[in-house]
């Protein structure tokens, strides 16, 4: 999956230090389940997209947040319209990878 988010991301890489900082690249957990966050169950996936405040955004977008391609997908989308707020909690670790 690194490598897959990596390539996805070669033209903002500062999304791949987030997913390294997020999800440690995982979009599943152990159980083949989508992952989702330990402190907020409501996080989903690699990029750790919020379903509260993200899921029917996403959806109108036609983004699935709960594959790969649609959580990068999203992720992309919240890059460009917020910058790196969505990701702010875990702003400690991805800052220092730069």
């Amino acid at each position: 999956t690194e490598l897959f988010v990596r390539e996805y991301f070669k033209d903002i890489p500062i999304l791949a230090d987030v997913a390294l900082c997020e999800s440690t690249f995982r979009h599943f957990d152990r159980n083949g389940n989508v992952l989702r966050g330990e402190t907020n169950k409501g996080d989903i996936g690699v990029m750790q997209i919020n379903e509260c405040y993200h899921l029917k955004r996403a959806e109108k977008l036609q983004h699935d947040i709960y594959t790969i391609t649609g959580n990068l997908a999203y992720a992309r989308h919240l890059y460009g319209t917020e910058g790196m707020a969505p990701w702010s909690s875990s702003g400690v670790c991805w800052r220092k990878l730069r």
